[in-house]
């Protein structure tokens, strides 16, 4: 028997590129339910921040009406998001202080904005999608080295696996980071580039996995022609405290909303979908065969357009605004690492945070001459005041899921 189902699709953008990606889409989205029984009812959150690159918000209203036509489209505005924590903090629900702490922009408080939105609209599902991401896979021919493109039904991969869980997770391929290609040559001292790294590391990103991408592939990621074609999902286990899932193609079951935690970051860090996964200790987490496509530096968005590139170039630390890139993202990875460091080896705090200060220290110098120009010691103030009022982020982190508890049951 068919049955009629609320999906979400949850946009926190910064950039307008969202508009691009949902036009360029929208028919792929709605092709993928033509041949199966139940009826898929999509919505579009679309929660927009005007401060992330001092956009307009006209910027973000760009749709074609075939969209509108076919899709339910709900805008997240600034005066929203006000007016919601006014009713709250009006009604009696929250205080003014959790109103803030819960609700607004950012990585955390965007993702929770939508996700309650996405609640109370009574969504089945929410599936995250960030904005620069696009449902196809790249994968390389082992004999050719040509690159195979091969679309991605996103959503109803989601779909097929979310009944049974309460958490699904898909893959990455493209550039899945903001680290550019470094080449490891004798100019390199690679043992002080791999302080930095591993002092900025985290659950997702590590030396040995950026090391090996820079030898085989340019620092690129090449898809798994087995998991292109939807083969192998499995369970994730929690290991080294979380079960680890990204904050993108990353689909959440709203009917078990008991097993989903809510996501945080400190103030002007990175790290919302580590410290969420920290929390899925009773929730079951499925690891779904389907790819989204990391365009980590917006230099390939014809490829919405079907117009596939025969092969992916190297991002060079001298290209346009690369370096800045990288160092902003190093310093909100820095920002998260002493509350990361906290929650999943407390005992070992202060003897894992003097390590991460040490190899800070050794890997600065080597990346800014590799950086020309660019000054990367302010990481160093990052990590000690972000060290300094770790137990003040660790109580912000617990408050935020109290929050979310409490609004659960509104």
């Amino acid at each position: 028997m068919s049955k009629t189902v609320q999906f979400g699709l949850g946009f926190v953008a910064g950039r307008p590129n969202v508009c691009k990606i949902i036009n360029d889409t929208y028919e792929q989205l709605l092709n993928q339910f033509k041949n199966i029984e139940d009826k898929i009812e999509l919505t579009i959150f679309i929660l927009f921040d005007l401060g992330y690159q001092y956009t307009t918000r006209v910027d973000f209203y760009g749709l074609m009406p075939n969209v509108y036509k076919n899709i339910k489209i709900k805008y997240i505005t600034p005066e929203d998001i006000e007016e919601m924590k006014k009713r709250l903090v009006g009604r009696g629900k929250l205080t003014k202080d959790e109103a803030e702490l819960f609700f607004g922009h950012g990585h955390a408080k965007g993702r929770n904005t939508l996700m309650y939105y996405a609640l109370i609209r009574d969504m089945d599902y929410l599936l995250f999608w960030d904005d620069d991401e696009y449902p196809v896979a790249c994968i390389k021919n082992s004999e050719t080295k040509e690159i195979i493109w091969q679309k991605q039904d996103n959503i109803l991969k989601h779909y097929e696996y979310i009944h049974n869980a309460d958490v699904t997770i898909g893959y990455h391929c493209g550039y899945i980071s903001p680290i550019p290609y470094v080449e490891l040559n004798e100019e390199v001292d690679e043992g002080l580039f791999q302080d930095y790294i591993e002092a900025i590391s985290n659950d997702i990103i590590s030396w040995d996995s950026i090391r090996n991408k820079f030898i085989k592939d340019n620092g690129i990621t090449y898809a798994k022609q087995e998991i292109a074609s939807g083969e192998g999902a499995y369970e994730i286990k929690k290991q080294n405290g979380g079960k680890w899932v990204a904050g993108s193609t990353l689909c959440l079951n709203l009917r078990h909303i008991s097993k989903i935690p809510a996501f945080y970051n400190p103030e002007g860090a990175r790290g919302e979908d580590t410290f969420f996964s920290t929390l899925l200790d009773k929730a079951k987490v499925i690891k779904v065969p389907v790819y989204h496509f990391h365009d980590g530096f917006l230099k390939y968005t014809n490829i919405l357009r079907e117009k596939y590139p025969k092969t992916l170039r190297k991002i060079k630390i001298e290209d346009e605004q690369i370096a800045k890139r990288f160092i902003q993202a190093s310093r909100g990875w820095v920002k998260y690492k002493p509350l990361y460091q906290y929650i999943t080896d407390k005992e070992n705090y202060k003897i894992k945070m003097a390590e991460t200060h040490k190899k800070l220290e050794n890997g600065i110098p080597e990346v800014n001459k590799l950086f020309g120009g660019e000054d990367c010691n302010i990481l160093i103030d990052d990590l000690n005041k972000y060290d300094k009022n770790v137990k003040k982020h660790y109580e912000e982190y617990l408050k935020t899921n109290e929050i979310w508890n409490k609004l659960k049951k509104i």
